[in-house]
């Protein structure tokens, strides 16, 4: 049975009583796009480019990044869209933040929903749920980026606790044999990734991740080169095999 213990705090802003926040929305459009950058990511207009909110697709070298991006200009280059901005304008990137529509179609979800994306709620917003909803169909139907892994360790390792405000995490064997975790990756909703070395998880046997630069051990792996991974307003954790299938996942 898979053991697992969350621990984290959520902050919720207030302004006279209520959420921040708008839920009211306008469409822009339409518009005509002119190139698809990546699965989520593209150009319309004079050289305007956008970066579809709530979703993350996978990147150059990645499972999936060709399937992605491929999908997303068949479903709108050379096509009308309609955009609804996020809550915030633009990115550090000065790309806009935007849900795409094509004939009603919101094309955010459907990526998902087609296991070519992976939600990545990093505000809430009125699609959350959507997006979340999506997800789990994409699971239901076992597509692409949510295909369940066949490796014969994939029902043996389990998460045993994810600790958000220590910013580490436990791994446990709970089969009877030894599983080699050698290139098996451990990603959040973005694009932080670890990769694991040659490293075999004993039977009945647990191993920590925590961030920090000392050298590993039998016991604890070091997430090197980060200060953080697990955001406090919400997160997911996704484990893969070495093949890039999916073993487990999480969301807080």
């Amino acid at each position: 049975m898979k053991r697992v213990r969350l621990t984290f705090f959520v902050f919720i802003f207030l302004v006279n009583g209520c959420i921040t926040g708008s839920s009211i929305r306008e469409l822009e459009g339409p518009f005509v796009v002119t190139n698809a950058v990546d699965g989520d990511t593209f150009d319309f207009g004079n050289n305007e480019r956008v970066r579809m909110s709530g979703i993350n697709t996978p990147e150059t070298g990645e499972c999936y990044y060709k399937e992605a991006k491929e999908k997303l200009a068949e479903l709108i280059l050379h096509k009308e869209i309609y955009l609804e901005r996020d809550r915030s304008d633009k990115d550090k990137y000065e790309r806009l933040l935007r849900y795409v529509f094509v004939e009603n179609e919101n094309i955010n979800l459907e990526l998902v929903e087609n296991g070519l994306a992976n939600p990545y709620i990093y505000d809430t917003d009125k699609y959350t749920q959507s997006l979340r909803d999506a997800w789990l169909t994409c699971i239901k139907e076992n597509k692409n980026l949510c295909e369940k892994s066949k490796d014969e360790c994939a029902d043996c390792v389990e998460l045993e606790e994810l600790d958000v405000k220590s910013q580490t995490l436990i791994l446990y064997n709970s089969c009877n044999f030894p599983c080699s975790l050698e290139d098996w990756t451990i990603k959040d909703e973005g694009r932080k990734k670890f990769v694991f070395p040659d490293f075999i998880l004993k039977s009945n046997n647990e191993v920590k991740i925590k961030i920090g630069n000392e050298t590993d051990t039998e016991s604890v792996l070091f997430w090197k080169g980060k200060d953080y991974i697990w955001t406090f307003g919400g997160d997911t954790l996704f484990l893969r095999d070495s093949e890039g299938k999916l073993v487990l996942w999480e969301s807080y």
